[in-house]
């Protein structure tokens, strides 16, 4: 499966907000109509899921992502906390790595870094010059790597052992996510309650001590194919 992410320099949104929305595209997804059966969707779905899930994130920009918006998935925007930019993420119907469809294919997956929003590391270029050029702007930047989405249903930790890039992120918050929305453990009237939400999960990033102590009823151990080496627990998914 391919997920693409909004990428915009001038005005940039947060690390956590892309991979929260790159998470919340991937369930609408599996949860639409169109992977139902019968659904125009539901073959490539079902043939990705049966395999060995992979999940491939990529940054477009200007009318490359404009481009991407034919192509059958969805897309899921949410803002972050003031003076940030909107995160967007658009899931793909999963299909063959090669060949891609052009408009992917223009598309580019190493390198994909996003702020964290905090005050270390220091803003991006286009905060810091808004503020040099007009202090009182500072007043409507909030500088926070914590997430937005405090009261959503499903949470999704990220292991702190590890040092991932926002793209690689954006692919574990959502694989977590996804097996969130597989479990059979997951209540009925939580899952509704999911669902009304648009599927909004919370990112948080706990202490070693915490990671090691608390276990959670979803993991996801990562094969070590891309940036990491294998097998890796990177995310776990609890509500």
């Amino acid at each position: 499966m391919q997920i693409a992410v909004h990428y915009d320099k001038v005005h940039p949104p947060r690390r956590i907000d892309v991979a929260e929305a790159s998470a919340r595209a991937v369930v609408a997804l599996l949860a639409a109509p169109e992977s139902a059966p019968g659904g125009p969707w539901h073959d490539a779905v079902e043939y990705w899921r049966d395999g060995r899930i992979r999940k491939l994130v990529r940054r477009a920009r200007g009318r490359r992502w404009d481009e991407i918006q034919e192509l059958p998935g969805v897309t899921v925007a949410q803002d972050g906390p003031a003076g940030w930019g909107r995160a967007e993420a658009r899931a793909i119907v999963p299909g063959p790595v090669r060949p891609l469809p052009p408009a992917l294919a223009k598309t580019q997956v190493e390198g994909t870094h996003f702020p964290h929003g905090g005050e270390l590391p220091p803003p991006p270029a286009a905060i810091t010059a808004a503020v040099a050029k007009d202090p009182a702007a500072a007043r409507g930047i909030v500088l926070t790597s914590d997430s937005a989405s405090q009261q959503a249903p499903v949470t999704v930790e990220v292991t702190p052992l590890e040092e991932m890039t926002s793209g690689k992120l954006c692919a574990q918050v959502a694989h977590a996510a996804q097996l969130a929305w597989e479990s059979p453990q997951l209540p009925t009237d939580l899952r509704e309650r999911w669902a009304a939400q648009g599927y909004r999960v919370r990112v948080v990033f706990p202490s070693e001590a915490s990671w090691r102590n608390r276990p959670r009823p979803v993991s996801v151990v990562d094969a070590g194919f891309t940036e990491l080496d294998g097998p890796t627990e990177t995310t776990r998914a609890c509500w």
